[in-house]
């Protein structure tokens, strides 16, 4: 068994690693657009690829040289000047205007020596494009008819004929000048919608976080507000049996200590069941459009109609408990899941600080607002001591005013003038998109 296992191992360890998918090739349509489009400042290779077509126009000057003309063919001078106006091709994409301004001192005197003309073309040519490609239109106008014009001029002062018959053949110069205008616009266009699709992109992506970090808040005020709810409750019963238990073991109060284990225990069955649905809501796959429907949810919503089994537990901890819920007109599921949440909060915060035997009230009722839109009113208020102002704060308000604000709604928590604490919340009934605060 043994060496089945190590034979095993060793296998696994040996294993080749997965090859990555190799890349869709491209068919040569595909493949000359993708060339035209890509911007020559950022291509790969630059510097070896301008040398290529520097070469090549050296290569292509001296064939037209030599076989052109039999009667121009240049002496050593032209020679110099024609190879050294293709040497700054090297660097014409980083300086474009500079290395056509030095190809036009150098073939200025190659031309008026009366050397090959055609030989010169293709660093002509290379040139004007790039300045063409790489700048924009109203200045590549300028330059190419400054050339033109200095070029023709220069062939009328030596030969008037071929002075006009290149100013007849000028028309290629514009048409190679028009060609880098038009790939220009069209790399600009290709750019504009790369960068559209980059930003559609980056948005989703944005957007995406975003809505994971509101439902990890929420899942985080859910938890917070069952924990905290339910292990406040669990204490305070506890401490009321430790309390019947200790205080006179003589005359023990059989009742009192079963109903506060029967509290505890009905407590940490309504937990589980709440913890239950958010676990399945964290394991579900989808999502529904609105709150408590769709896949994406594991159970209903808490409601309004939940209040009463929260006064219970608070009751059975000790408090005494009054609710007042009013008639009206239909509660949303998102509006009804805040109100419960805040008075579960603010019942939790009653009974840990209020002391033994506090004083609670609940009221919900439906009025209008300030502009005269109907709205959810749920205050609690208790006559109990609120926590001192050196206490350090906890999350109980801050997540009630989150679950008000995710509804659009507010909520005011303080200390009462007469004593207690008070918790007013404000939720409007029409539904609103939810806070991105």
């Amino acid at each position: 068994m043994a060496v089945l296992t190590r034979r095993t191992e060793t296998r696994t360890e040996t294993a080749p690693a997965a090859r990555p998918r190799p890349l869709p090739r491209l068919n040569p349509v595909e493949r000359i657009t993708a060339f035209v489009a890509r911007d020559p400042l950022e291509a790969p290779h630059q510097l070896r690829t301008d040398t290529l077509v520097a070469l090549g126009a050296a290569v292509f000057a001296v064939l037209v040289g030599l076989f052109s003309d039999d009667t121009r063919v240049p002496d050593a001078l032209g020679w110099a000047l024609l190879a050294g106006s293709t040497v700054p091709l090297v660097w014409r994409r980083r300086r474009p205007v500079l290395v056509l301004l030095i190809a036009v001192c150098l073939l200025l005197p190659y031309h008026a020596l009366d050397n090959a003309h055609s030989a010169p073309l293709a660093t002509t040519f290379v040139a004007l494009y790039t300045v063409a490609v790489t700048g924009r239109p109203l200045r590549t106008v300028l330059i190419g008819t400054g050339v033109v014009a200095v070029i023709v001029t220069v062939m009328i002062s030596i030969d008037a004929d071929r002075g006009i018959e290149l100013l007849r053949i000028s028309g290629w110069i514009m048409a190679i000048l028009f060609i880098g205008v038009d790939v220009r616009i069209w790399r600009r266009y290709v750019a504009s919608i790369v960068d559209r699709a980059e930003r559609a992109e980056r948005t989703r992506e944005e957007e995406a976080a975003r809505r994971v970090a509101e439902e990890r808040l929420r899942i985080a005020r859910d938890l917070h507000d069952l924990l905290a709810h339910s292990i406040t409750l669990i204490g305070v019963q506890t401490s009321v049996a430790s309390h019947v238990l200790t205080v006179d073991p003589g005359r023990l109060d059989r009742a009192a200590v079963a109903k506060a284990l029967d509290g505890i225990a009905e407590t940490c069955r309504d937990a589980r069941a709440e913890l239950r649905t958010t676990l399945e809501v964290l394991r579900a796959d989808g999502g529904g459009d609105q709150p408590g429907e769709g896949p994406g949810h594991g159970g209903p919503l808490p409601e309004l109609s939940g209040l009463p089994e929260l006064v219970r537990s608070a009751e059975a901890s000790g408090a005494k408990v009054s609710l007042s819920v009013a008639e009206g007109p239909r509660v949303p599921a998102a509006v009804g899941a805040a109100a419960y949440r805040i008075v579960q909060e603010a019942l939790t915060n009653s009974v840990r600080h209020g002391g033994p035997g506090v004083a609670v009230r609940v009221e919900v009722e439906s009025v209008r607002d300030a502009d005269g839109a109907a709205a959810l009113t749920v205050t609690v208020t208790d006559d109990g001591r609120a926590p001192e102002p050196s206490t350090p704060p906890g999350f109980g308000i801050i997540g009630m005013r989150e679950r008000a604000r995710s509804v659009g709604g507010t909520v005011t928590a303080g200390r009462r003038d007469g004593g207690g604490f008070a918790v007013t919340a404000l939720l409007p009934l029409a539904p609103q998109e939810e806070s991105r605060s």
